[in-house]
């Protein structure tokens, strides 16, 4: 994607230091962050300066080599399963995460060379991540006809990715193939991914879009008023259970409700097959801070403000994802293109 009519990426690695875009700042700030240890990488993961399911991934695969470059050989075994526990304990509920720890490791174990070989396996890992999303927006944009009025939930655009992004990238293709299309956009509480995110890239790209509150998805799907729904994912099972942001379950259900149909977009990268149903799949348990307050700008003086919108004496649960069960979607969007959500299907694409 361009910003400012320059090319970046989400993240990448120049001399084996890690560069990427603190989606915390967003939307107000568009900064760069200069990474050069294992520790700094994996808080940033934790804290979501750097968010989405290929982007967590390639951030990992990059941890991981940080996390070989920085084992002493004496005790280089150690302090390489040292590191990979360390990266899979920031987000428990990302595949591509997990993925992307074992081929780097893996490799690092086998190589001659192993700093060496770990960066380049962690390279392959974020070029394998864009080729995928470009497919992905290719395919996914067949489904999008002239004068559509389409769903989203969270982000799972360019930002959540390497490039191009799941869910958003069929958006990107359509736009470019000339279709004319509006977007509601799910403010996504509650860091509000949406309204923050995938507005931002929207607007990046000038398409036509509207934030709504996330309980007002039913309100335009009762309307009328939505013909499709896409949204991206963090881990599907084997059977087709999805797990995604919480909130997509939800948009689920009310699609099938009103006949709207409801398309997962992931790389085969998101993929579990050693996950048999969504029932396995671990939820992460965010801090009920992000409940409890919010982040905004005073854009007076350019000022992030952190204020509590809720009753001072009460706690808060946080759950980061649901689970969508495969009946309530139509179906996945691929890089080998768009499937149905059954078991069979998924065992298909490998």
């Amino acid at each position: 994607m361009k910003v400012n009519n320059q090319h970046y990426r989400t993240i990448w690695n120049n001399k084996n230091i890690i560069y990427l875009i603190d989606q915390n700042q967003l939307p107000f700030k568009f900064e760069i962050l200069k990474l050069t240890t294992l520790a700094e990488l994996c808080i940033t993961i934790k804290e979501m300066n750097i968010r989405g399911a290929g982007a967590i991934g390639a951030a990992a695969g990059y941890a991981m080599a940080l996390g070989v470059n920085e084992a002493d050989s004496a005790y280089f075994f150690e302090q390489l399963n040292q590191a990979k526990a360390q990266i899979e304990a920031t987000r428990p509920t990302a595949q591509n995460l997990f993925g992307s720890v074992k081929r780097v490791y893996d490799v690092a174990l086998r190589a001659t060379d192993p700093v060496k070989t770990a960066f380049e396996e962690a390279e392959k890992i974020a070029l394998e991540d864009i080729a995928a999303c470009q497919k992905i927006g290719e395919f996914g944009a067949e489904l999008i006809q002239d004068g559509f009025s389409i769903e989203t939930h969270c982000n799972a655009g360019w930002l959540a990715f390497v490039d191009y992004g799941s869910a958003l990238a069929p958006f990107y293709q359509a736009k470019r193939q000339g279709k004319q299309f509006f977007v509601y956009v799910d403010e996504t509480r509650p860091r509000n991914q949406g309204a923050k995110l995938t507005a931002w890239e929207l607007a990046n790209e000038q398409i036509p879009h509207a934030i709504i509150a996330d309980n007002a998805g039913a309100h335009y799907m009762s309307q009328g008023k939505i013909n499709l729904m896409i949204v991206g994912a963090d881990r599907i099972a084997a059977n087709g259970d999805t797990a995604n942001k919480i909130g997509t379950l939800e948009k689920a259900i009310c699609a099938k409700a009103f006949g709207i149909p409801f398309y997962v977009a992931a790389p085969i990268a998101t993929i579990d097959l050693a996950c048999q149903s969504g029932k396995q799949i671990p939820i992460e348990e965010r801090s009920q801070d992000e409940v409890l307050y919010q982040k905004g700008m005073d854009v007076d003086v350019l000022k992030e403000v952190i204020c509590r919108v809720s009753n001072p004496t009460s706690s808060a649960l946080n759950p980061g994802f649901d689970v969508t069960p495969a009946e309530y979607i139509t179906g996945f969007i691929t890089e080998k293109g768009i499937i149905q959500a059954t078991p069979q299907a998924i065992q298909g694409l490998f």
